[in-house]
């Protein structure tokens, strides 16, 4: 048979007893002599409070009866209260006294829970496999009475939303966030400016040379130009709700952190092609950054022309007084060429990673840059030749107060950066087609 927990049926029937006794007491019902009148329902209720396991079915029974009974002296109160319009004595005293009785005997119930007399029985669920087992169809295929057996499974749930609750991960899966390497080869200069002023040298006619005793001596040449350098700004934006803002502070730190590398995603490509037309930064690529490399296919032999080429350029830098430091190069293009030094024999000792795990085609670094077009590539020394003024960092800004997002609880993320790329030597830097004509 059943069995359930004392104190939650003992807990209704006391506050049923003691909200409909307040009701029946203060319209004037003698409450102390209606428990002398019926001894056998309260030695019920006293009785359970004594015994650590209860029948439901005989509970049940008992509350009903009081339910009745005092819901007929209710109806009767509420009568006389209207004739009488008093309160007794007798009510004060046994309302005190429900009161008194109440509290032993929850902490008669306390005691019984501690002591382990309270358990409950555990209900069984019948699984498929023991409904299965237990049914007549089966029982009757099993003695030969029937050819197949169909059994009915009752009360089967399949799994939601609302029955299984789902294994939440921690954290946002984060989308694509390609590596950005141009800026870090690059010096980095601060500016409180919108505009950076700087003085370039145009050109130099070295004339340096032997002379003799008393013979003038021969003149060289430098010029110089000024050039002036607009500060650009590259920005975004975008709106989520107030809400999002407030109550999930991760995905809002992750939105701005996106927003983050959105902008320095695009940095990224403007240093590279930005064609210096407003307001576009001035790039490498621009015409008049960089010294066109100016050697033709027919210089490069029939093997490994692209790496051949990239060997001479370097060898031209060198010798101009402008060591290279870097190779910049398309993430394919560099995929290409690696993989033809992998199959080329000896080919790849010409490639290398060092401990900081950056990649080096004859021991200079290469730059795989997303902002360099395909068959395009630059050598040289561009710590010498480019200089980024920062005018400000990435700032992101939340704003209410755009269009209508006061009234439609948005918030408008905005995220920008404020920066100029000066080239100061552009004979420090060659480059151009991959494959030339």
């Amino acid at each position: 048979m059943n069995r359930i927990r004392t104190r939650s049926i003992l807990g209704l029937a006391v506050c049923a007893l003691a909200f409909v006794s307040i009701t029946a007491q203060a319209a004037g019902v003698d409450v102390v002599g209606f428990v002398a009148a019926h001894p056998n329902l309260f030695a019920t209720l006293g009785l359970m409070g004594m015994v650590g396991e209860i029948d439901l079915k005989t509970v049940t029974q008992q509350l009903d009866k009081i339910e009745t009974n005092l819901k007929a002296m209710s109806d009767k109160a509420e009568g006389e209260m209207k004739t009488l319009g008093k309160v007794s004595e007798d009510t004060k005293t046994a309302l005190d006294r429900l009161g008194t009785s109440q509290r032993e005997f929850a902490d008669r119930l306390t005691q019984l829970e501690q002591k382990g007399l309270v358990t409950p029985e555990p209900k069984l669920v019948e699984t498929w496999g023991s409904q299965v087992v237990k049914s007549d169809s089966l029982k009757a295929f099993q003695n030969g009475g029937a050819q197949k057996a169909r059994i009915e499974v009752k009360n089967t749930l399949v799994g939601s939303d609302a029955t299984v609750a789902p294994d939440r991960r921690v954290g946002i899966v984060a989308g694509a966030a390609q590596m950005l390497t141009m800026e870090s080869f690059l010096n980095s200069l601060p500016t409180s400016s919108n505009a950076i002023e700087f003085t370039k040298e145009s050109s130099f006619t070295n004339n340096a040379g032997e002379t003799a005793e008393g013979v003038a001596k021969p003149e060289s040449a430098i010029t110089f130009a000024l050039v002036n350098m607009p500060i650009s700004t590259v920005a975004h934006w975008i709106k989520i709700s107030r809400q999002l803002a407030a109550d999930n502070a991760a995905l809002a730190a992750y939105v701005n952190n996106r927003m983050r590398y959105g902008v320095n995603r695009k940095v990224e490509t403007q240093l590279v092609t930005g064609d210096g037309v407003a307001p576009n930064i001035s790039g490498i690529f621009d015409a008049g950054n960089f010294t066109a490399h100016g050697i033709a296919d027919a210089a490069l032999g029939t093997v490994l022309k692209k790496v051949v080429l990239i060997r001479k350029v370097m060898a031209a830098s060198w010798a101009a007084g402008y060591p290279a430091d870097a190779v910049l190069l398309n993430p394919i293009d560099w995929a290409e060429i690696e993989i033809e030094l992998l199959v080329t024999p000896g080919g790849q000792s010409r490639v290398s990673v060092d401990e900081a795990g950056v990649t080096r085609l004859f021991g200079i670094p290469v730059i795989q840059s997303v902002g360099v077009a395909a068959d395009t590539f630059a050598v040289g020394a561009f710590g010498q030749a480019y200089t980024v003024y920062n005018r400000e960092g990435v700032t992101v800004e939340l704003s209410e107060s755009d269009a209508d997002n006061f009234t439609k609880n948005l918030v408008t993320i905005r995220a920008e950066r404020r920066l100029a790329l000066a080239t100061e030597v552009p004979a420090a830097v060659r480059g151009g087609d991959l494959t030339p004509a």
